[in-house]
């Protein structure tokens, strides 16, 4: 975990930067996102090489249809990760879609992995993303929903987050971690 937590640590200041220090952001103009892109960039590698040579043990047993409810709520979270960015009519719905989805992504881990590394990992994201909801709320009123959308945007946007839970589940399964119940 010792490089687990420095990017768990440097992904949420890279993205906290902004929110926490506005006028410092703001003063490094264009040169500030490279930066923030850079911490972030660092701070993903530090937590999947982090994650990946972390040896823990369970701390406690799990039952094993979490993993039905697991794999329903990657569903979810692929899904309204997808859906910040797609044309569809319930993009205007939501205020945080892609954070949202990284709190669902969270829990939904949690209730399948019980060992140190992911609850640091797990624990950490979900709390990173509830701060990070916090703040964007905090710092004043809603940029002017998405205005649009189409029944094919909807379609689109459920068959790509199929798709991509799919090429997931395939990335699991090739890393040892199937993601399926046997």
């Amino acid at each position: 975990m010792t490089l687990l937590i420095p990017g768990l640590l440097l992904w949420s200041a890279a993205h906290l930067f902004k929110r926490l220090a506005p006028e410092v952001r703001g003063g490094m103009g264009e040169k500030g996102k490279g930066f923030a892109a850079l911490g972030i960039l660092a701070g993903l590698i530090l937590m999947i090489a982090g994650y990946r040579m972390s040896e823990t043990y369970d701390f406690y047993a799990l039952p094993s249809f979490l993993r039905h409810v697991n794999n329903t709520l990657m569903v979810i979270a692929v899904f309204l990760f997808a859906l910040g960015h797609s044309k569809s009519r319930l993009r205007a719905k939501m205020r945080h879609p892609m954070l949202t989805s990284v709190v669902v992504w969270g829990v939904a881990h949690l209730l399948v992995n019980s060992d140190a590394a992911s609850l640091v990992l797990f624990g950490g994201m979900t709390l990173w993303a509830l701060v990070e909801m916090a703040l964007i709320n905090r710092a004043g009123p809603a940029p002017e929903s998405y205005k649009g959308g189409s029944l094919a945007g909807d379609i689109r946007l459920v068959v790509i987050s199929l798709v991509v839970f799919g090429a997931i589940a395939g990335v699991h399964i090739w890393l040892g971690y199937n993601p399926f119940p046997m």
